[in-house]
């Protein structure tokens, strides 16, 4: 950190080289700009090869981490960081690595008794040959986020989706889990609250990513039971993957079966942080501000997470 009495100098990484640059670049002016009104010096680096080099020419007391995706995500910027021994916001690399991998999560969250879908790993060409789940379900890659390269294949399809040569050689196809969207943020020890995402359609890139694609009912409207159960299971994610700093968890939830009707869908480590995330409105919605939240995250960065 800093020395006493004055904030620490943060450099923000942000764009880098994966399928969610433009979402991270998006994420990290927002970030840079709060941490700016909140008095922190901040340096802008957009990642690349030249990172470590650049990082030690910058001499920041904490890194702030808005990179999204691959190499940003993963574990492999945070072993980078660990590396050069520089304090850095949000899950450190063991953590990041296994959220990203959404096979390896799974089995982490099956573990932790939490309710996922089943799900299996196949190559690309396979899932274009032949259905190797019976419709409906999902396609996407194991290891990216925001919704990038997700196919839905619908019940009763004629065939096989037809797969981008941009997929990755294996992909995992996962039983699709009907209902409604629902997403919670945690913040160290604590989740936030639970958030309804209403979509015309599969919330995709755009949904997520464009103004006006998806409308957030905050707090959700639905069972008390649902509600307290998405909180829960949000927190017990976090913690089986041995998260720190800002998760967000995204859920399912089929209304016809109760309790029995939630879904885990995954647990992301690097939340997006732009005008339409979910991570700033509902820290909104518990009296943090989005400066608030970004000087949180980084008076809670840290080595060794």
């Amino acid at each position: 950190m800093g020395q006493s009495g004055e904030d620490p100098k943060v450099v923000l990484l942000m764009g880098g080289p994966s399928a969610e640059r433009e979402v991270s670049l998006s994420s990290g002016q927002e970030c840079a700009c709060a941490l700016r009104e909140e008095g922190f010096d901040v340096t802008e680096i957009d990642a690349g090869a030249d990172l470590c080099a650049r990082l030690l020419d910058a001499k920041p007391d904490v890194v702030f981490n808005a990179l999204h995706g691959r190499w940003g995500e993963d574990g492999c910027v945070q072993g980078l960081l660990e590396w050069m021994g520089l304090p850095y916001t949000s899950s450190g690399v063991l953590a990041s690595a296994l959220a990203m991998d959404k096979d390896r999560s799974k089995s982490a969250f099956r573990a932790a008794g939490l309710p996922v879908v089943d799900s299996v790993l196949a190559s690309r060409e396979t899932v274009r040959a032949r259905h190797v789940m019976t419709p409906p379900y999902v396609v996407k890659p194991n290891n990216e986020g925001s919704s990038v390269g997700v196919y839905l294949v619908h019940e009763g399809s004629n065939g096989p989706p037809a797969l981008s040569d941009e997929m990755p050689e294996t992909v995992m196809v996962e039983a699709y889990a009907p209902g409604h969207e629902l997403t919670t943020s945690v913040l160290g020890d604590r989740a936030l609250t639970v958030t309804d995402i209403l979509t015309v359609g599969w919330y995709d890139y755009d949904a997520k990513y464009r103004p006006g694609g998806s409308r957030h009912v905050l707090p959700a409207q639905i069972p008390g039971e649902i509600f307290e159960a998405c909180m829960d299971y949000a927190l017990r994610a976090h913690d089986a993957l041995g998260c720190r700093g800002v998760t967000r968890t995204d859920f399912r939830w089929d209304a016809e079966r109760g309790l029995d009707g939630l879904i885990l869908l995954e647990t992301n480590t690097q939340p997006g942080m732009t005008p339409t995330s979910l991570v700033p409105e509902q820290a909104e919605h518990c009296g943090m501000s989005f400066g608030q939240l970004c000087r949180w995250m980084v008076e809670d960065a840290s080595c060794d997470r």
